[in-house]
């Protein structure tokens, strides 16, 4: 029996802690896997002191940012000259309705005008102050309503239609009675 003892005492001075393969993979990934991991957590750790805070680079512009104002007025000339449907056309609507560009009706072109025509100058006027399709509205311009529709009469009549052309809004009745009392 001594002689078993010695022999299993022996064998067991010789072998180290991994007996299965299980335990080789897992020591191997231990000890060569994880600290890579470590070593890359530790990079990101240290270089992330490297980046400039919010706003160090121009402090001036992220104050103004973080304090800007939520809306903001536009003031424009209320007594200009309000623009006839040639010149509106001209300045915003030939790009596209002169070449005929993403589906818009060429200008002059009936048979293009005619089934738009039918739908009468309100759906135009409608389509061209909010857009359609590939228009944005006004077909990106800022123009009154009152031009919009000038120029809407203007194309429409171009391809055939008889639309009688807006007129300006009059003023209105309370502003133009202080000033007649004036005089």
């Amino acid at each position: 029996m001594s002689d078993k003892n010695q022999a299993s005492d022996h064998d067991d001075a010789h072998t180290g802690p991994v007996k299965t393969p299980k335990q080789l993979l897992a020591t191997v990934f231990f000890s060569f896997v994880l600290p890579i991991f470590i070593i890359i957590a530790l990079v990101y750790y240290v270089a992330s002191g490297d980046k400039p805070a919010a706003g160090a680079v121009n402090p001036e512009k992220a104050i103004m940012t973080r304090i800007q104002k939520v809306g903001h007025i536009e003031i424009r000339d209320a007594n200009r000259q309000l623009r006839t449907g040639e010149e509106v056309f001209k300045i915003q609507c030939t790009t596209c309705h002169t070449a005929g560009l993403v589906g818009a009706p060429k200008f002059g072109d009936a048979a293009a005008w005619a089934p738009r025509i039918k739908t009468g100058y309100e759906a135009l006027l409608n389509s061209a102050l909010k857009g359609k399709n590939a228009m944005s509205p006004q077909g990106g311009g800022d123009f009154e309503a009152v031009e919009i529709g000038r120029a809407v009469v203007y194309m429409a009549n171009a391809g055939g239609a008889k639309f009688e052309e807006p007129k300006a809004p009059a003023a209105p009745a309370s502003a133009a009675a202080p000033a007649s009392a004036a005089k």
